[in-house]
């Protein structure tokens, strides 16, 4: 790792053991063999090990420990290299068109659409694809279009997205309503018995949603994708979540005949950002109706009557204005990367490290016995994904300062992350806040309440601290991550907490808005 000794000058003492917690080259040897007996299936991902010295050399060269795989995936040093080769090498235009430029563009966008969909093994007869900013512009897409109305239901898991709970505002506004099933202390599941309870319940309405996460992005929680079938012989359209699943999960929707699945590709291969992407039942697509149209996705309209446009079929009627046909050709490459190292290897890989973080977490203690963290979420690998959420503890039980802490890792050059992660209803159970609690910050005054306030409210008001810390795995990750990880760990030893009040001098991350901690 790079020196960092100019960082650290005048900095308190408590900080420089974070920085100088590397182990012996012998004491890492042998870590890792006792690693690799504890869970053999590591040693049949060392493709990734030479991925790691190539596409991804940039980690180790800049001396990165990267745990936020779930926040933003890591492209390889040859996605970006064959992109840029087809960029010098074409010459293409505007899509909507006909001419050499834009014929050679749209084909190279049905060639990303159908890499999509082969990728999840989805039928084009069954399937389509659109493509979107991201995930949460594919979930506005269902929201804005979905048939809500009076009678109508929207069901959600408590441990949805963000993304996935504004659609309850469409319903809401259109006279559906909106059903919450509550997560479970302390893994954080659903009671099935409450979800079968729920779908078996008599149809007010024509029209009714289901909405869950495949896999939390809070807790890691992966919830049974047989859901899908069960609400759907209930009458119910789905909602499969895969944003926080897909990067490193096979989904196959030939088994799993989810209506809607939105997607971000920077959170699967890293590169490009700024392009997702909903799969969508062709049958549950007639449904949307759109209250909108824009350019590209009307076949004909005009101005001198009222309401006159035709919206055109399929994905055309819901890819609004240009998509992003420079960087669809990237998508290809990404899902062409991800399927020659095999999506199970890198499932492997990161279970196996999960495994091996979750028992340093579950085992470390302070010198008087006390445990030096808590798990939010499953402590085992059943029916859970390779993110992880955590609180640190003092020798006293008292909680770290979740800023300082932060602060202390970017000085190790670990990256990690805290808040809220988007998932308001994971985190309000795992930090057992109630609704009264929650009610402060929603006072119905005008002045706008961010994360930090929030946050501070309940900790002066009830002693609850909300922000939580995460890792999470990804196709880059390394046993040297994982070890670098618990030599972290391990400079907090018998630190009191006063010790890491708040941030510190020197470099130190930016106070970020509740919507950067996403």
């Amino acid at each position: 790792m790079p020196d960092r000794t100019s960082q650290t000058e005048g900095r308190d003492a408590a900080w420089a053991p974070a920085e100088r917690s590397a182990l012996q080259p012998a004491e890492a040897g042998a870590a890792c063999e006792a690693f690799v007996r504890k869970y053999p299936a590591y040693s049949a991902t060392s493709r990734l090990d030479e991925l790691r010295a190539t596409d991804y050399e940039r980690l180790d060269r800049l001396g990165h420990v990267y745990l936020d795989y779930t926040g933003g995936g890591l492209y390889g040093a040859s996605q970006v290299r064959r992109h840029h080769e087809l960029l010098l090498g074409t010459v293409l235009g505007n899509p909507h068109s006909n001419n050499p430029t834009s014929s050679e563009a749209s084909r190279l966008v049905e060639e990303a659409r159908a890499a999509v969909l082969g990728f999840f093994n989805a039928d084009p007869r069954e399937y389509g694809a659109i493509f979107t900013p991201n995930a949460s512009g594919a979930l506005k897409i269902v929201g804005e279009s979905y048939p809500f109305e009076a009678g109508g239901r929207y069901l959600l898991t408590y441990d949805n997205h963000n993304s996935v709970n504004g659609i309850r505002e469409f319903a809401r506004r259109k006279g559906a309503s909106v059903t919450y099933l509550p997560v479970l202390a302390p893994e954080l599941r659903v009671d099935a018995a409450a979800v079968q309870e729920q779908l078996e319940l008599p149809a007010a309405g024509p029209r009714r949603l289901f909405a869950f996460p495949a896999q939390s992005n809070f807790s890691g929680v992966q919830h049974p994708v047989e859901w899908v079938e069960r609400a759907h012989r209930h009458g119910w359209d789905v909602i499969l979540d895969a944003a926080a699943f897909a990067p490193t999960n096979r989904l196959d929707l030939s088994a799993v005949a989810a209506d809607f699945v939105p997607l971000s590709f920077y959170k699967m291969f890293g590169y490009p950002t700024g392009i997702g992407a909903l799969i969508y039942r062709r049958e549950a697509l007639e449904a949307l109706r759109r209250p909108w149209f824009s350019g590209g996705t009307i076949s004909v309209a005009s101005v001198q009557g009222e309401g006159w446009h035709h919206l055109s079929p399929g994905h055309a009627g819901f890819e609004d204005g240009t998509v992003d046909y420079l960087g669809l050709p990237a998508v290809s490459i990404g899902l062409e990367h991800l399927t020659r190292i095999g999506i199970e290897t890198i499932h492997e890989r990161v279970m196996s490290l999960a495994g091996w973080i979750l028992e340093c977490l579950g085992s470390l203690a302070h010198s008087n016995g006390a445990p030096m963290a808590r798990v939010f979420g499953p402590r085992g690998l059943e029916n859970r994904g390779a993110t992880i959420a955590f609180y640190l503890l003092a020798p006293d039980g008292a909680t770290y300062d979740v800023r300082a802490l932060e602060s202390r890792a970017w000085a190790a050059g670990i990256s990690l992350r805290t808040g809220c992660f988007c998932n308001p209803g994971d985190g309000e159970v795992a930090h057992g806040l109630t609704r009264e609690d929650m009610a402060k910050c929603f006072s119905g005054e005008s002045t706008p309440v961010s994360f930090e306030d929030c946050a501070e409210t309940l900790r002066a008001t009830t002693g609850k601290t909300p922000n939580t810390m995460r890792a999470s795995l990804g196709i880059g990750s390394s046993f040297s991550d994982a070890l670098a990880f618990r030599a972290f760990l391990e400079t907090l030893r018998d630190v009191p907490a006063d010790r890491l009040a708040g941030p510190v001098a020197g470099p130190a991350p930016p106070a970020p808005s509740g919507a950067a901690r996403a």
